[in-house]
């Protein structure tokens, strides 16, 4: 009975097997997809490209993390500093530039480097700390094509803040073997012409207000001189009247109110004559940028993108 029993046993063992082996196996299998440097690089590159610049940091950011060794680590630096300029993310972009000058210290794109970051300040209108920085270029560059394009970018700032004498020393000191190349010979006939900038004097603006409407009229803003010739009129009518009448009250009342509105045309007047002033000199600026700045080039390579130095300077 048990000898039986135990043939059962061996039985049923021999059975599961034999089912086991004729049941279907069911694989699960994943598709693992392996990514090269170049692959990365050129994904991230391709965004840069198109001007998809948040995408492209991420895409550069994750190479930098998983290539950490490649040789090209520091131009996918840049690159992910430039896109935060491009994107106008001016803060993080100036980190990011200084981060890789930090690390890199006097390499070309550490150079370049203090160029953007002058950029990224001029583009936030702080022209101080862009002359600070490109003052920091000057001592510490080594090849003179870095520190004339510096002056050059120098020269422009000081341009922006009305400093000519200023803006000509740094042109000046520009070597000679690159002043075709920064079109300084362009640049100093259009300077020459500023002299031709007619430009209204505020004081002279003050005194003709005292008749209403003639400061603007100097000015030409010819709408304000109407209007405050009209109103101010009408109130020395009104005051006029209101005496004759023997309003006293009434008539103080409109006298206070004109003399705040009289004075109030003289200063709008010397005003005027100061955003005429900056109107003129906004015009000229635009003029100089139009005939005299270098265009930006950039360009592809075969095997990556082409970084050059950038001349064009927007304000």
């Amino acid at each position: 009975m048990a000898e039986s029993k135990e043939q059962l046993k061996r039985s049923l063992l021999v059975m599961a097997l034999v089912l086991a082996s004729l049941s279907p196996r069911v694989v699960l299998g994943q598709t693992t997809i392996v990514i090269s440097a170049d692959q990365q690089f050129r994904f991230a590159e391709n965004y840069f490209t198109k001007g998809e610049y948040y995408r492209a940091i991420s895409e550069y950011e994750r190479f930098i993390y998983f290539f950490p060794q490649d040789d090209r680590v520091e131009l996918a630096t840049y690159t992910t500093a430039l896109s935060f300029l491009n994107g106008e993310r001016f803060k993080p972009a100036i980190q990011a530039f200084r981060s890789l000058i930090g690390k890199y210290h006097d390499t070309e794109l550490s150079m370049k480097s203090y160029l953007k970051i002058s950029e990224c300040y001029v583009k936030q209108k702080d022209f101080s700390r862009a002359l600070i920085t490109l003052d920091t270029l000057l001592k510490t560059a080594r090849d003179h094509g870095v520190k004339d394009d510096a002056l050059y970018r120098q020269g422009w700032i000081y341009l922006e803040m009305d400093e000519w004498e200023k803006a000509r020393d740094s042109f000046d000191k520009i070597a000679p073997g690159n002043r075709d190349m920064f079109r300084l010979k362009q640049l100093s006939e259009a300077m020459s012409k500023k002299s031709s900038v007619k430009e209204k004097n505020p004081t002279t603006a003050g005194l003709l207000a005292v008749i209403p409407g003639a400061g603007h009229l100097y000015c030409k803003r010819y709408r304000d001189a109407l209007i405050a010739f009209l109103l101010n009129g009408a109130m020395i009518y009104a005051a006029c009247e209101a005496f004759d009448h023997d309003n006293e009250g009434i008539g103080g009342l409109i006298t206070f109110f004109e003399i705040g509105l009289y004075s109030g045309n003289i200063y709008s007047a010397v005003s005027s004559a100061h955003k005429y002033n900056r109107k003129q000199k906004r015009d000229f600026l635009k003029y100089l940028k139009e005939h005299s700045i270098l265009e930006a080039s950039a360009g592809r390579a075969d095997e990556g993108l082409e970084l050059a130095l950038v001349y064009k300077i927007t304000f």
